[in-house]
């Protein structure tokens, strides 16, 4: 790869609407910031048909029985840790169907590992030996030119997978991604710093991607959280709530529906509104592919 010229990269670029942030009382800076923030909804808003044509990728992907695998430094990679790690209790999916890879490991999460974006061998060596036919693996760059993403994202595609970028600079190289997500923000309140508007829209695109994704699979009725995992208090109760509300009966009776169902709120609608056991529910869920819709109305 050419040698990058990072002072004409959009994301290092200052801002002149912030020149004068050093001298600024807290209140103005927080309406500089909050005027600022509106860059990223835009950005986001306009990339809504590159995000439809890549969730439509990614549905298709994980229909087949493929993985969904976030790959990125800094801000970018723990952006991509959160994606996946919130996945499992809000769609009742596999902690193995959306994974994520950050630079520099584990402790990378916590803790910042210097250097480790530039690692492009790293890059290649952590998809090659989780990345295969069928997965989607969307590499997340607000640069667009992280050495570690770049090469992660050329390995998965040799290796038959759908590659993604979603970056913050839309003159970035897009050869190794076959699909672009590309969020104009402009350049950071505090040049540079692109866990601002850079890291903001990215959170913004990631939870459109998967949100969209699973509300396409079957794990969302209406606008409602029904594959959610009831592991606290809080989500025991919404689960109540859940089976109350679309089951058509009290919430003592979606209380002892949930406890035959062990916990699954669909299972339990589908018992409330079918009459049937719980057996015969997830039989018909089943055979709905797990759309609740489609089991109801069967």
């Amino acid at each position: 790869m050419a040698r990058i010229r990072f002072d004409r990269l959009p994301t290092e670029r200052p801002n002149p609407r912030s020149r004068a942030l050093d001298r600024l009382v807290p209140a103005a800076i927080a309406r500089l910031m909050n005027r600022a923030d509106q860059d990223a909804l835009r950005a986001v808003g306009r990339a809504a048909p590159s995000i439809g044509r890549v969730v439509t990728a990614i549905v298709e992907r994980l229909a087949g029985g493929g993985r969904l695998i976030f790959v990125g430094a800094g801000t970018s990679g723990r952006l991509g840790v959160i994606e996946a790690a919130e996945c499992p209790p809000t769609f009742n999916t596999s902690p193995r169907q959306v994974q994520a890879v950050m630079a520099g490991g584990r402790g990378a999460v916590f803790r910042s590992v210097e250097g480790s974006e530039d690692d492009a061998r790293a890059g290649a060596r952590a998809i090659r030996g989780r990345a295969r036919r069928g997965d989607a693996v969307v590499g997340i760059a607000a640069s667009g030119v992280t050495p570690f993403v770049r090469a992660a994202l050329a390995e998965a595609r040799t290796r038959g997978a759908l590659t993604v970028l979603v970056t913050c600079n839309p003159a970035a190289p897009h050869g190794s991604a076959r699909l672009v997500i590309a969020l104009r923000v402009g350049p950071e309140v505090l040049a540079g710093s692109t866990r601002l508007k850079a890291g903001t829209a990215t959170k913004l695109a990631l939870n459109t991607i998967t949100t969209a994704a699973f509300a396409r699979l079957g794990k969302v009725y209406g606008n409602r959280m029904v594959d959610l995992q009831p592991k606290s208090a809080k989500l025991r109760a919404r689960a109540q709530r859940l089976v109350a509300e679309l089951g058509r009966v009290s919430v003592p009776r979606a209380r002892r529906l949930l406890l035959e169902a062990r916990g699954s709120a669909k299972v339990a609608i589908v018992m409330a509104r079918r009459g049937e056991s719980a057996v015969a529910a997830r039989r018909r869920l089943s055979a709905a592919r797990g759309f609740l819709g489609r089991a109801l109305r069967g």
